[in-house]
């Protein structure tokens, strides 16, 4: 159907689009020091605007705004309807802390007193 349109009234509608799919996704991709927004997300991949985003392939870093969620091992996939589309290659997720190599009893004590004399 959009194919009768004008072209500048396509380009319009799909800019305006983008725009849209920019302003309700709080997901974030980061590499190094740049930062793009995630227009589409998926169990084994994610789209960002194939105009501004390059080919990125490597480790890069999904925010949803400012919680990390994942590290991310990706590769470019394809681009389709103005967007380039990124397959993980490994998604661990992201955590605040180092994970423990031993089991933790409920009932262990969580700091040390000692004591004074």
């Amino acid at each position: 159907m959009l194919e009768f349109l004008p072209k500048e009234v396509r380009e319009g509608l799909e800019a305006a689009r983008k725009k849209d799919l920019k302003k309700k996704s709080r997901l974030r991709i980061r590499v190094n020091e740049e930062v793009f927004p995630v227009l589409d997300f998926w169990e084994s991949g994610f789209a960002l605007d194939a105009e501004r985003a390059p080919h990125l392939r490597g480790l890069v870093d999904l925010y949803d705004g400012s919680r990390h969620l994942y590290q991310c091992l990706i590769i470019a996939s394809d681009e389709e309807d103005g967007q380039m589309k990124y397959d993980f290659k490994r998604k661990a997720e992201a955590h605040d802390r180092a994970p423990l190599d031993f089991a933790r009893e409920e009932t262990a004590p969580v700091a040390l007193i000692e004591g004074q004399g």
